[in-house]
């Protein structure tokens, strides 16, 4: 039997056992991390240097992509370190940085989520208002409001998880260091009281989700009262990203913490996890640069090989 007092490191669910198969677990992972550093960047490049991405929806958009780095840099480097070095140790500190930053960035990020929801609610359903409620100081304070907010409610999970005593090892059944993993560890009551942080943060998270729905269902309707094709066309193509990038988050997100302990095992769990905490912040660039002209265009401006063949032409 161990305490929290006497761990100093906790091991970590191991994606695979053969070393040739974590050797190429490092190199997915080390490509998968790439691509997000390089689309995430690119759209934080062409979103601060190109003046006609100066909109809320880009200043946005622009946000989220440092969310989803930060997200990813949290949890996948040390994944793809354990399988270079074959180890599944994180220290004792480690693991309560991790689980910080993880709560911190997530958190921010459904947060934001909500904001451009609201974005692309004012600027379809009510777009006369749309410079008066989305003006560059109020975008700042939403955006600030996302990122600020959510560091108190960071440092409160993270500081009633740490002090409980664990006295069911150091093994965590998750390849990041992630609260409720934690909790199956502890031996005291106390867990409950974190327990109980988690059930009131889950309701805030559903209200953030009703509220992204009723907005969504609101856009639809005056996008489908649009009279021109090319006008509903248009407002389908800001729009549908988002909605996109939501339902992948939450979808993942539900599904790992909610699934029936029937269905739970080693192998799923790492799968759904990786789901939700990785692939998005993966794809979200790809999600909002597929179908967005103004995002193509200005990344190609800023690329070497479209900035010469433009001056070629």
């Amino acid at each position: 039997m161990s305490n929290s007092s006497s761990i100093t490191h906790f091991l970590l669910l191991a994606f695979t056992d053969t070393r040739e198969l974590q050797l190429l677990t490092f190199w997915l992972f080390l490509g998968i991390y790439l691509a997000a550093l390089l689309g995430n960047s690119l759209i934080i490049t062409a979103v601060a240097y190109d003046h006609h991405l100066h909109t809320p929806m880009y200043f946005f958009l622009l946000n989220l992509s440092v969310l989803d780095l930060g997200c990813i840099s949290t949890t996948l480097p040390t994944a793809m370190a354990n399988s270079l070095w074959d180890t599944t140790a994180i220290s004792y500190q480690g693991c309560a940085t991790q689980v910080f930053f993880f709560v911190y960035f997530m958190s921010a990020e459904f947060s934001l989520l909500t904001v451009m929801a609201y974005d692309r609610y004012i600027a379809i359903c009510k777009p006369p208002h749309y410079g008066t409620l989305l003006g560059s100081r109020a975008c700042v304070h939403m955006a600030a409001a996302a990122w600020g907010s959510v560091f108190p409610y960071a440092v409160l999970h993270t500081a009633n998880t740490f002090p409980l005593p664990l006295c069911q090892g150091n093994v965590l059944d998750q390849f990041f260091c992630e609260i409720p993993h934690i909790l199956k560890l502890s031996c005291s009551d106390a867990y409950l009281r974190e327990a109980g942080f988690i059930v009131v943060s889950a309701s805030l998270a559903f209200g953030c989700f009703v509220f992204i729905v009723v907005s969504y269902v609101q856009i639809f309707r005056a996008v489908l009262r649009i009279p021109s094709e090319q006008g509903r066309h248009k407002a389908f193509a800001t729009c549908l990203p988002h909605l996109a990038v939501v339902s992948l988050f939450v979808t993942t997100g539900m599904f790992a913490y909610l699934k029936p302990p029937s269905i739970s095992s080693p192998t799923l769990n790492l799968l759904v996890s990786f789901l939700y905490s990785v692939v998005p912040s993966a794809v979200n660039p790809l999600i909002y640069s597929m179908r967005n002209k103004e995002i193509k265009a200005a990344v190609r401006k800023w690329h070497p090989c479209g900035y010469r063949k433009k001056q070629a032409v």
